[in-house]
C-alpha cells in the first residue's frame, strides 16, 4: 500500500536525479577536459590533486554515476525475475544498507514494480525475552532478539496475498503495542527487507530461496589510507561517529566505546553469511573521506588526552590529516554519504 509519504520520497528521487543530470552536463565539458575516473583514484595524494585542481565535481559526478548504476543493475536483476517477492538487504554497521535499500526501490517503482518496505524493527521480543550475551546484557543483535515465528507467518501470508495485521514495537517500553496496522501485498508487489539477519535464512525459514533475492551491502575503499588504516573498518567508524552525532546526539567517545561491541556483533551474525548473498554492492565513495573530515575532526578533538578513547581519536586523526577537505556538500541528496551528514531526500 503506497501511502503520501513513498510518492513524495519517490517523486523527489527522481527530481533529484533530475537536477544530478543537470549538474553532471554542466559540468561535462570540464569532465570531458580532466577526465576523472574512480577508479585510478588509489591514493590519498591522488584524491588531493584532484581537488587542488578542481576536478572534485567532476570526480563526485562519476562516483555517484557509478553507484546509480550498480544500483540499477541490482534492480534489473531482480526485475527480470518474476519469482523473486522478496529482496533482503543486509551489511554491517554504517554500511549505507538502508540508503541503499530506499534507492533500489525506487529504481524497481521507476521501472513499474511496486514495493514495500517492512521494517524488521517491529518484530522484536519483548524485552524480557530478549537473549542475554555472554556479557550479561541484552543481545539486541541475536537473530533471537525477532519473533521469527511471527515474521515468517506474516510473510507467508503477505507472499500469499492475504491481508495481515503488521505489528508494532513500543521501544520507550520495550514491548510490542496493542495497536497494528492492516496491509496485503498488491498481485506482484516485491517486499524489501533490511537488517542485519537478512542473509540469514533462518529469518525467512519459511519462503522458498527461489523467491528470494539477497544483497549484501559494505564499502570497500580502493582508496590506500596508509597510517596503519583499514580502509572499510575505518570508513565505516568515521561514517558511524558523524551520523551517531548528528541524528542520535551521541559524542565520538561513546561511538568509540561502543565500536568493539558492535564488531563482534558484526563477525558473529553477518560475516559467515555473506556468501549467501546474490549481489555484494560496494557502497564506498572514494570522495568521501575528505568531505567526513570536516564533520569528524571536531568530534575526535573533543576526546580529552586523559580518556581511555584518546588514543584511538588520535590514530583516526592521523589517518584523516593528509586529506584536503572538501569545502562544500556538493553531492546529490540520494548519495548514501547523506545518510551520515544530512540533507538526504530520505527519511531514516
Amino acid at each position: 500500500m503506497a501511502t503520501a509519504l513513498d510518492g513524495l520520497c519517490f517523486a523527489r528521487y527522481h527530481s533529484d536525479l533530475c537536477h544530478f543530470a543537470a549538474f553532471a552536463m554542466a559540468g561535462a565539458h570540464i569532465w570531458r577536459q580532466n577526465v576523472v575516473d574512480p577508479n585510478a583514484i588509489d591514493r590519498i595524494e591522488a584524491l588531493n590533486q584532484c581537488i587542488r585542481d578542481g576536478g572534485i565535481d567532476s570526480l563526485i559526478i562519476a562516483a555517484e554515476a557509478l553507484h546509480e548504476n550498480t544500483l540499477k543493475e541490482v534492480a534489473d536483476r531482480i526485475r527480470t525475475r518474476p519469482a523473486i517477492r522478496l529482496v533482503l538487504i543486509a551489511g554491517p554497521s554504517s554500511s549505507g544498507k538502508t540508503t541503499s535499500s530506499k534507492r533500489i526501490e525506487s529504481q524497481l517503482e521507476s521501472d513499474g514494480v511496486r514495493t514495500f518496505a517492512l521494517s524488521l524493527d517491529n518484530y522484536f521480543v519483548n524485552r524480557e525475552r530478549t537473549p542475554i550475551d555472554e556479557n550479561g546484557e541484552h543481545d539486541f543483535e541475536s537473530i533471537y532478539a525477532l519473533d521469527l515465528e511471527l515474521f515468517n507467518e506474516n510473510l507467508t501470508d503477505l507472499l500469499a496475498n492475504r491481508k495481515v495485521l503488521l505489528p508494532r514495537f513500543n521501544f520507550k517500553e520495550g514491548c510490542r503495542s496493542d495497536k497494528y496496522t492492516p496491509f496485503e501485498l498488491a498481485p506482484g508487489q516485491i517486499l524489501v527487507v533490511e537488517g542485519l539477519h537478512g542473509l540469514n535464512d533462518e529469518l525467512t525459514y519459511s519462503i522458498p530461496n527461489d523467491f528470494k533475492f539477497k544483497i549484501y551491502a559494505s564499502p570497500t575503499p580502493t582508496l590506500n589510507l596508509g597510517n596503519g588504516g583499514t580502509a572499510s573498518l575505518d570508513t565505516r567508524l568515521i561514517r558511524r561517529m558523524v551520523r551517531d552525532n548528528k541524528f542520535r546526539g551521541h559524542c565520538a567517545r561513546s561511538t568509540i566505546q561502543r565500536w568493539p561491541s558492535v564488531r563482534r556483533g558484526e563477525e558473529k551474525y553477518i560475516v559467515p553469511f555473506r556468501p549467501m548473498a546474490d549481489f555484494h554492492f560496494n557502497s564506498s565513495l572514494v570522495y568521501e573521506l575528505a568531505v567526513l573530515k570536516r564533520h569528524v575532526l571536531p568530534l575526535l578533538c573533543g576526546i580529552q588526552r586523559d580518556e581511555v578513547e584518546h588514543a584511538e581519536a588520535k590514530r583516526l586523526f592521523e589517518i584523516l590529516e593528509p586529506f584536503e577537505v572538501i569545502p562544500h556538500d556538493s553531492m546529490p541528496a540520494h548519495s548514501i554519504l547523506r545518510e551520515f551528514i544530512g540533507g538526504s531526500i530520505y527519511n531514516y
